[in-house]
């Protein structure tokens, strides 16, 4: 029995999956890191040096809307021969766009990764923690998953939809030493609405009917991001989560996040729904 423990972490090249294996494995954590393209692993690389912790990272190549690769990889942690104490499916992207505008192929573009992906990579690490008889399995979900905000129906909708698969998979597998968590993140400096976006296509088209209102979300969203929290904080929230042995179903990161759920909570709706609206800039 090795004396550390072992996380499989999904979308490690960046972002909240970047940090959060550097954090883990300062720690003490085994991480393997995985990612969709190899070639993208030089950033945790120099991150993980920087950290004195480049020992304890492995790197793995997985496309979560690839079967094989999924299937592989399980494979090869369950014969490692030892106990997979967490994963953490952070994998996703953001398709930036108005509800109407979005078409049927990058919904499911947006779905095949976001939801689908990380149902995918749990299921078939699921028989592994049934038979050690416990692991987390952590859901980077995303405050909206719990609140719509407009220009994001697709994204939202992805998380919204993990949001109620992983709150039914903790009613199911807590009886076997198994808890599915979601960390929920407000809006963070990372580059999910930047590089790692992938804008519909009528977002390009200056005639669009909704072509004004893209104009004022986008310079609201432009202006919002140099007030983007560290996103280390989500990290050391994750860290927090797979080492407490009984973590709850949910946690909100992030002050805009608390404050948007505290605000649901307490407004009348049509007063919530115009604090929504005045806040993106659409109208």
């Amino acid at each position: 029995m090795t004396n550390h423990k072992t996380v499989l972490i999904t979308g490690a090249s960046s972002g909240f999956g970047l940090l959060t294996s550097v954090t883990l494995a300062k720690c003490g954590w085994r991480v393997l890191a995985t990612m969709r393209d190899l070639d993208r692993r030089t950033k945790l690389e120099t991150a993980a040096l920087d950290a004195g912790v480049q020992e304890r990272i492995e790197f793995h190549a997985l496309d979560v809307t690839n079967a094989e690769q999924i299937a592989a990889l399980a494979d090869l942690v369950a014969k490692r021969g030892e106990p997979l104490h967490a994963l953490i499916n952070n994998a996703g992207f953001a398709v930036p766009g108005f509800a109407e505008d979005v078409t049927d192929a990058e919904l499911r573009d947006q779905f095949d990764t976001n939801f689908f992906g990380a149902v995918a990579v749990t299921r078939a690490i699921l028989p592994l923690m049934r038979r050690q008889g416990f692991g987390h399995v952590v859901m980077v979900s995303s405050i909206s998953g719990r609140v719509g905000f407009p220009g994001v129906s697709s994204y939202a909708s992805s998380k919204f939809a993990l949001e109620g698969w992983t709150e039914t998979l903790r009613y199911e597998m807590k009886a076997f030493g198994i808890y599915a968590v979601l960390v929920e993140p407000g809006s963070f400096a990372t580059d999910i609405w930047t590089r790692n976006a992938k804008m519909t296509a009528a977002l390009k088209n200056p005639s669009a009917a909704n072509a004004a209102r893209v104009a004022r979300w986008r310079s609201r969203i432009d202006q919002s991001a140099k007030d983007r929290a560290d996103p280390q904080t989500v990290a050391d929230v994750i860290a927090r989560v797979v080492e407490n042995p009984r973590p709850n179903l949910r946690y909100a990161v992030g002050r805009d996040a608390r404050m948007a759920l505290r605000l649901r909570g307490i407004l009348p709706a049509s007063m919530f729904e115009g604090v929504i609206i005045k806040s993106s800039g659409v109208d």
